[in-house]
């Protein structure tokens, strides 16, 4: 395929980061995910220790390629636009799709009493054992989209561990450090920060309807940014005493991912606002991790023209065909089911 090289305002990381999720991209996403969505059905997963994830499974008709479990980022859903479109295009290509929901995420947050936070990694590694134990399949991957990158690849990290067998992950935009990505939030445009704390405020709005007893209804309004809101719930409501603990827990940075055992790809860009590039010299070097680098896209935008058309479907399609047939002839590959 060719390489991703926008025009113009799309060379712009704010345009691309706001572009990919805007309304009128998602009205043009829905033709092609329409296939994906009439053929998804809601899903409760079993994650162990009492916790249960929701998610979205769409299966082909005849048989399949393969089964993507797909991720999205913090405060985003399986509905998220990004999903719905990379969705669409990995169903369309002849793949089944699991759309996982995080915990707290989407319609999810009557399901555990307790909030979410990014250090669950067991749940989540609970999460895609069941669905591979549900769905079988010869050929499974994983993708996710920013934060869901960042567990993304610690799920892979932890693969052997958890006797999962992920033929390929892939990580877009992941998060590696979560303290400078906080600091990126805090100091770059006012945009970013003012959306996380708007939609962050909403999910636990909404939990705490449901679980009064949680008891930090009076404080939630009173907390306008994002550090106020970390320094209040991660020593109320996480294990951890301090916003540093809490950060280092899901830090992907150092020997976090020494332990990849199968082939993980990342895709970043040099002007993400969000995710700093730099930070992506600091991971573990490993046989099994390739990183490509894009000049532009944003924050998980890679939006190629102005039909507002995504460069990052089709990468992400043509990764998990490579994967399945290395020889580049689809016809020489058999199908799994």
């Amino acid at each position: 395929m060719s390489d991703f090289a926008p025009t113009g305002l799309l060379q712009n990381p704010h345009a691309q980061s706001i572009l990919a999720s805007t309304g009128l991209r998602r009205l043009r996403i829905y033709p092609k995910a329409r296939a994906m969505i009439n053929a998804s059905k809601t899903v409760i997963l079993d994650c162990g220790d009492g916790h249960q994830l929701l998610g979205e499974y769409a299966a082909q008709s005849k048989r399949s390629k393969g089964l993507v479990t797909l991720i999205h980022g913090w405060e985003g859903s399986s509905q998220s636009s990004y999903m719905l479109s990379a969705g669409g295009t990995l169903f369309h290509a002849g793949y089944d799709v699991f759309r996982l929901n995080l915990r707290d995420h989407g319609p999810s947050h009557h399901l555990n009493r307790e909030l979410f936070n990014s250090a669950r990694l067991d749940e989540v590694v609970g999460a895609i054992k069941t669905i591979h134990q549900t769905y079988p399949h010869e050929w499974q991957f994983l993708a996710g989209f920013s934060l869901g990158g960042n567990f993304a690849l610690r799920v892979a990290a932890k693969a052997d561990e958890a006797g999962l067998s992920i033929r390929k992950t892939v990580g877009i935009c992941p998060v590696v450090d979560p303290a400078k990505t906080m600091m990126a939030l805090e100091s770059g445009w006012w945009v970013y920060e003012k959306y996380f704390v708007r939609k962050w405020q909403k999910s636990l709005q909404k939990k705490i309807r449901l679980y009064p007893e949680l008891g930090y209804k009076d404080n939630l309004l009173k907390l306008k940014t994002l550090r106020e809101m970390n320094s209040y719930f991660i020593p109320n409501h996480t294990p951890f005493t301090s916003i540093e603990d809490y950060f280092k827990a899901y830090n992907i940075a150092g020997a976090a991912l020494e332990t990849l055992s199968s082939p993980t790809h990342i895709i970043a860009t040099q002007d993400d606002p969000i995710i700093l590039a730099e930070d992506f010299s600091r991971l573990a070097t490993n046989e099994h991790l390739h990183i490509e680098t894009k000049q532009y896209g944003g924050h998980c935008g890679f939006v190629k023209n102005y039909q507002l058309e995504s460069w990052l479907d089709e990468r992400l399609a043509e990764l998990i065909n490579l994967n399945r047939y290395p020889s580049g002839d689809p016809a020489k590959g058999a199908h799994s089911q």
